[in-house]
């Protein structure tokens, strides 16, 4: 299994999972032609994609790959804000698993300030769990090999001109460095590979510390 992040961060996201029976993306949250772009124009190579929850920066893209005849599975609160529906649709329900081209998939709930949820994704010995956009994961994984999680921004690195308002949604809609070395703590790495921090902010985040503070914290390759 082999996960790639294209985009990351609030002006949009697109993750690619590969599998040995199928592709899928995960949060395609930006325009086709970014997306067609990144997949170097092989968007037939995509069996489905699965967006987590409804703001932009997640599922921009979902009603044009719908288009381009590719299955998108969300969760029902997720396709009612989106508007979208026909039968590219595939409602999913949190901690209720599915089959999507030769991959197990387990939605979770997700702690952000729109209904969503992370993914639990198995193929074969090999599990990768997918988290962003919440401040913190109330589960517990065994067994993964791979770990794609939210790294928004450090009680180090916050802006100092940043506002009681936005701080008040940080704390209370994104991961933090501190919640991320946490949740690594709390959970089984000894088969993790690699470790992605996602949606890293361009203000209150410093990716160069975070990926050494990870690194440090886990032995684990980590990328940014």
């Amino acid at each position: 299994m082999e996960f790639i992040s294209y985009h990351s961060g609030s002006s949009g996201n697109l993750c690619q999972l590969k599998g040995d029976s199928g592709n899928i993306l995960i949060d395609p949250g930006v325009t086709i032609k970014k997306i067609k772009k990144a997949l170097n124009f092989q968007l037939s190579s995509i069996s489905a994609a699965l967006a987590g929850h409804e703001h932009r920066d997640h599922c921009k893209g979902v009603h044009d790959i719908a288009k381009a005849g590719i299955d998108c599975y969300m969760i029902a609160e997720t396709a009612q804000a989106l508007k979208f529906d026909g039968h590219r649709l595939h409602i999913i329900e949190p901690l209720k698993q599915f089959e999507v081209a030769g991959f197990s998939v387990l939605p979770f709930p997700i702690q952000h300030d729109a209904k969503g949820v992370g993914f639990l994704i198995q193929d074969g010995d090999e599990k990768l769990v997918y988290v962003s956009d919440s401040y913190y994961c109330r589960y517990l994984f065994q067994g993964l090999t791979i770990i794609a999680i939210e790294c928004n921004y450090s009680q180090k690195t916050l802006a100092p001109d940043l506002n009681q308002v936005r701080l008040q949604r940080l704390y209370k809609s994104h991961f933090s460095l501190e919640n991320v070395l946490k949740f690594l703590k709390a959970n089984d790495l000894s088969k993790v590979r690699e470790i992605h921090l996602l949606h890293l902010s361009r203000d209150n985040a410093d990716p160069e510390l975070f990926r050494t503070e990870v690194m440090k914290a886990t032995g684990k390759p980590t990328y940014v």
